[in-house]
């Protein structure tokens, strides 16, 4: 059985390990935001970046609304971290990035640590 969208992820996991090889940890998330920026047009990945999504409840658009850090490839969300770990509620953000957007797929790439953190996250 294949991952959904694999091939694009494992693009976007090695642009990010890129990333991360050259920059190390203990940046602020916007510095690897931007070099992630650079990489994905070195690589060709296709992306828009801080893309905004509306927010519903019950059926109603709300002032407030999320901002995606990158999508790639039309369809997978990436969201960025720089801290000790991906918890459980950075995991729970990237659900709810998910259910707002209405997309499938979402990676967290985390920079806070000596090697690249990542998780897929599918709804």
């Amino acid at each position: 059985m294949s991952l959904l969208y694999e091939k694009e992820s494992y693009l976007i996991i090695g642009a990010a390990i890129e990333v991360h090889k050259e920059l190390g940890y203990g940046f602020l998330e916007a510095v690897y935001q931007e070099a992630l920026e650079k990489e994905f047009e070195l690589k060709r990945i296709p992306y828009k970046r801080e893309v905004p999504f509306t927010i519903y409840y019950k059926n109603k658009p709300l002032n407030k609304y999320y901002i995606a850090d990158f999508i790639c490839y039309d369809k997978i969300i990436i969201e960025l971290k720089s801290k000790s770990a991906i918890c459980s509620e950075h995991q729970a953000q990237l659900l709810n990035y998910l259910a707002a957007s209405r997309l499938k797929l979402g990676i967290i790439l985390n920079f806070g640590k000596q090697s690249l953190e990542y998780k897929r996250i599918i709804k």
